[in-house]
C-alpha cells in the first residue's frame, strides 16, 4: 500500500526533501561511475570534481525528460555500471594507446552518441515494445531479482570497511523503515536520508571521516559550473569502438524494462504496456545522446536503488521524482556541494546497497505470486534462468580477467572485461575484441544471461497462459 501514488502531488516542502531523499539514494552508485571513469582516463584530480558534477547534471536532466515525456513512471536516471565494460575496452584499446585523457574521453563520448541513437530508433520504432508479449511473470521475475543482487558482492565488504559506522546505518534503516514508520511519518517518507544522516553524524563525531582530504576537495571545487557539451573537446567517432559499446546498451535495456515493470508494481501503477516501455527506451536513448553530447563518459539508464527507496518509503510518486531532479540540476551546477558529499564514507554506502538492493529481489520474486508454482514446467525455467543468471557471470568474471583492468580496485568491484579464450585481440584485431567484448558483457551481466534464458524457455516450451502468469497479467495491464 503506498502512501502517494503515481499521480499524487505531496506539500512542496515534503516534496523536496523527498525528492532530495532520492537524490542521496542514487548518490552512492552515480559517484562511484564518474570517478572509476576519471581514473582509467587518468583525469588530473581537479577535473574529477567537474566529471562528477556533470554526471549529477545530467542525470537531473534526462529524470525530467523521462519522467515528464518518456514512460513517465516516478524512476530516476543515472549513470549505469553496464557501460564499464566497454569504456575499458575503448581506453584501453591499441589505438589509444599513448593518447590524453581528452581524446580517450573524446571518443567514449562519439560511441555513447551512436550507441544512443540507436537505442533511440529502437524506443521509438516500438521494436522494445514488441518484446513484451513475449515477457512475462517467469522472466521478469529472475530478471528484477538479479538487478537486486547485482551488487551483493560489495555491498557487505563496503559495510566491513567501518563497521561500527556501517553496522550503525544498516540498523537505523532497518529501524527507522521497518519500526518506527509504523508510528511516525517522518520515519516513514525519510528513512534513507535519516539512516545516512545518523550514521554520518556519528562518523563524524568519532573522528571517522578525513576531514583534511574533504576541505581539500572542496577548496578544489567552484561554487558555480554549469556542464555545457563539448567541455572536454569535440567527440570523435571510430565505428568499431561504437558497435563494442553497443554491448553496454542491450545489458541497460534488458535491466531498464526489468525496472520499468519493479518500478510500476512498487508503485502501485499497472503492468507498464507496450508504448510505455518503447517510449521510455526511446528516451532513454535521448538521455544518452545528452550524457554523450555533455561527457560524462558514460550513458544514463533507469535506477534500481531509487525503485528500492519506493518500495521502502512507499511514496512513489512522479512528482517527488522531478522535484528530485531538478535537485540534481541544481546541485551539480553548485560545485562545493557535490564535493562535500564525497567524504560520505564507504561503510554508509554499502548498508544501504544492503537494505535498498535487497528491497529489490524481494520486489523481483514477489511476481512468482502470479505463477503455478506446482507446475514443474515453471519451476524448471525458474530455477535455470536464475542460477544460470548467477553462474554464467561467475564463470565469465573469474576466467579471463585483463590484468590492467580493475587495478587499484576493490576486488569484485568493477564488471571486468573479459576475453574469450581464443586470442581475438591477435587474430582479428579491434574488431574481434569488439565481437568478445559484446559477447563476454553479455555473459557478465547476470540480468542479461536470466532474460534471455527465462525468455526463450519461457516461449518454446509448452505451457497455459494461466499456468504462465500471463491471464493475471493481462487483466492488470494498461491499455494500450
Amino acid at each position: 500500500m503506498v502512501v502517494y501514488g503515481i499521480d499524487d502531488k505531496p506539500p512542496l516542502i515534503e516534496s523536496i526533501f523527498l525528492g532530495f531523499q532520492h537524490y542521496l539514494t542514487m548518490f552512492g552508485a552515480t559517484i562511484i561511475i564518474p570517478i572509476v571513469i576519471a581514473g582509467a582516463l587518468g583525469m588530473p584530480t581537479h577535473e574529477q570534481g567537474m566529471l562528477i558534477s556533470t554526471m549529477f547534471f545530467v542525470s537531473g536532466i534526462c529524470t525530467l525528460l523521462q519522467t515528464t515525456w518518456g514512460n513517465r513512471l516516478p524512476i530516476v536516471q543515472g549513470g549505469t555500471f553496464s557501460f564499464l565494460p566497454p569504456m575499458f575496452a575503448i581506453v584501453f584499446s591499441a589505438a589509444l594507446s599513448g593518447a590524453g585523457w581528452e581524446m580517450k574521453m573524446q571518443y567514449l563520448q562519439g560511441a555513447i552518441i551512436i550507441g544512443s541513437l540507436v537505442e533511440i530508433a529502437l524506443g521509438f520504432s516500438g521494436a522494445i515494445g514488441y518484446l513484451k508479449r513475449y515477457l512475462g511473470p517467469i522472466t521478469i521475475a529472475p530478471t528484477i531479482a538479479l538487478i537486486g543482487l547485482a551488487l551483493y558482492a560489495i555491498g557487505w565488504p563496503w559495510l566491513m570497511k567501518d563497521i561500527y559506522i556501517g553496522g550503525i546505518a544498516l540498523l537505523a534503516l532497518i529501524i527507522y523503515s521497518q519500526f518506527l514508520s509504523r508510528k511516525y511519518r517522518l520515519f516513514l517518507l525519510f528513512p534513507v536520508i535519516l539512516s545516512i544522516f545518523t550514521a554520518w553524524v556519528i562518523a563524524f563525531a568519532t573522528g571517522r571521516v578525513d576531514t583534511e582530504a574533504l576541505r581539500a576537495t572542496i577548496d578544489a571545487s567552484p561554487w558555480i559550473r554549469i556542464p555545457y557539451p563539448g567541455q572536454w573537446g569535440m567527440p570523435q567517432f571510430k565505428a568499431a569502438f561504437a558497435v563494442g559499446m553497443l554491448a553496454g546498451y542491450l545489458a541497460s535495456i534488458i535491466e531498464s524494462v526489468g525496472d520499468y515493470y519493479a518500478c510500476a508494481r512498487m508503485a502501485g501503477a499497472p503492468v507498464p504496456g507496450a508504448k510505455r516501455i518503447s517510449r521510455g527506451i526511446g528516451f532513454e536513448g535521448i538521455g544518452c545522446l545528452v550524457a554523450g553530447l555533455i561527457g560524462t563518459g558514460n550513458g544514463t539508464t533507469s535506477y534500481s536503488e531509487n525503485i528500492g527507496a519506493i518500495g521502502i518509503t512507499r511514496v512513489g510518486s512522479r512528482y517527488v521524482v522531478q522535484i528530485g531532479g531538478i535537485v540534481m540540476i541544481l546541485l551539480g551546477a553548485f560545485g562545493k556541494f557535490g564535493a562535500f558529499f564525497t567524504g560520505l564514507p564507504t561503510a554508509i554506502v554499502g548498508a544501504m546497497f544492503c537494505g535498498l538492493f535487497g528491497m529489490i529481489a524481494s520486489v523481483g520474486l514477489s511476481n512468482l505470486q502470479f505463477v503455478d508454482l506446482n507446475d514443474s514446467r515453471n519451476l524448471f525455467i525458474i530455477g535455470f534462468a536464475f542460477f544460470m543468471g548467477l553462474s554464467v557471470p561467475f564463470w565469465a568474471k573469474g576466467g579471463w580477467i585483463f590484468a590492467d583492468v580493475g587495478a587499484g580496485y576493490p576486488e569484485g568491484f568493477l564488471p571486468p572485461t573479459v576475453q574469450l579464450p581464443i586470442n581475438w585481440e591477435a587474430s582479428a584485431g579491434i574488431a574481434g575484441r569488439t565481437i568478445a567484448e559484446i559477447l563476454t558483457t553479455i555473459a557478465a551481466t547476470g540480468m542479461a544471461v536470466a532474460a534471455i534464458i527465462g525468455m526463450v524457455l519461457d516461449n518454446i516450451i509448452p505451457g497455459t497462459r494461466e499456468s504462465r502468469g500471463l491471464t493475471y497479467w493481462e487483466k492488470m495491464a494498461e491499455p494500450e
